[in-house]
């Protein structure tokens, strides 16, 4: 079966055409948050109609209402509220369209082929643009919670008298921790940034005070990483077990196992290949 898999993110969106397990053809473009849905939804479909494929899975980079297949709403870009994305896209594709947010489709796609195999439950983060997270149970299946919002960990707070976060909400981990806060706060990319080792130290502090809640609640047996700046290597992950280590309760024995992504910048491809399978 040919499947078009697309990932729609704050800093870029991209189209992929998968048959037999594997990518046989991808674009990428650049998101401008300021344009809304309408041009980036037109480039899909103009990428899309040069492919042939039978269904299509989306990871969308904000909270989506999985039961309605609506994207909720988007904290980084406007004209996303209760979109009716899935509708969009089957009316102009002919084809059946499933929808769900990118950390959950970054979550099923190394569960099933990158550094989640063999080390469910998992908890997959995203740490990019903005920062998500998918749950994948030991039966491989995604648990999204009662109203599709389980995983949402960018939005605990880590510094309750923190910057106000464009949720509304102060200090949320998102806030602090994202790729578009730490642009705006510190003047440079993040890249240079995690040049200087102090910073780093200062920022795994923040990442792990954020995941000690997922290991706490969740106790997986894998936590797994994607997203741009989780392509810093050791220079991160590193310190990030360190800080882990020294910040989660000291009488628990749970696993903090902490790994990159496995399929880079694809990972939410593959979990949309996976939705629409």
């Amino acid at each position: 079966m040919r499947l078009l898999a697309i990932d729609i993110g704050g800093t870029k969106f991209q189209a992929a055409l998968f048959e037999n397990n594997r990518i046989v053809a991808k674009e990428t473009r650049f998101t401008d948050r300021a344009a809304g849905p309408e041009p980036m939804i037109a480039e899909l479909i103009a990428i899309a109609r040069r492919w042939r494929f039978e269904r299509c899975g989306v990871g969308f980079g904000g909270p989506v209402d999985f039961a309605r297949q609506r994207v909720a709403l988007s904290t980084h870009a406007g004209g996303w509220t209760d979109f009716p994305l899935a509708e969009r896209l089957q009316s102009a594709l002919g084809v059946p369209v499933v929808i769900d947010n990118d950390a959950n489709a970054g979550a099923l796609g190394e569960a099933r082929f990158g550094a989640g195999r063999d080390h469910l439950p998992m908890f997959y983060m995203t740490l990019s643009t903005g920062i998500g997270g998918g749950i994948v149970l030991e039966s491989g299946e995604l648990y999204r919670g009662a109203d599709s919002w389980a995983g949402e960990l960018g939005h605990i707070a880590i510094r309750p008298d923190g910057p106000e976060c464009l949720c509304g909400a102060r200090g949320c981990f998102e806030r602090i921790c994202c790729g578009l806060w730490l642009e705006r706060d510190y003047g440079k990319p993040v890249r240079e940034l995690l040049g200087d080792a102090s910073f780093t130290r200062r920022y795994a502090a923040d990442l792990a005070a954020g995941l000690k809640a997922a290991v706490m609640l969740l106790n997986p047996a894998r936590i797994v990483i994607g997203g741009g700046i989780a392509k810093s290597g050791d220079a991160l992950f590193v310190p990030l077990r360190a800080e882990l280590r020294r910040q989660v309760t000291a009488w628990s024995r749970a696993r903090l196992d902490v790994q990159p992504a496995a399929l880079g910048d694809d990972s939410v491809l593959w979990g949309a290949a996976i939705l629409a399978s």
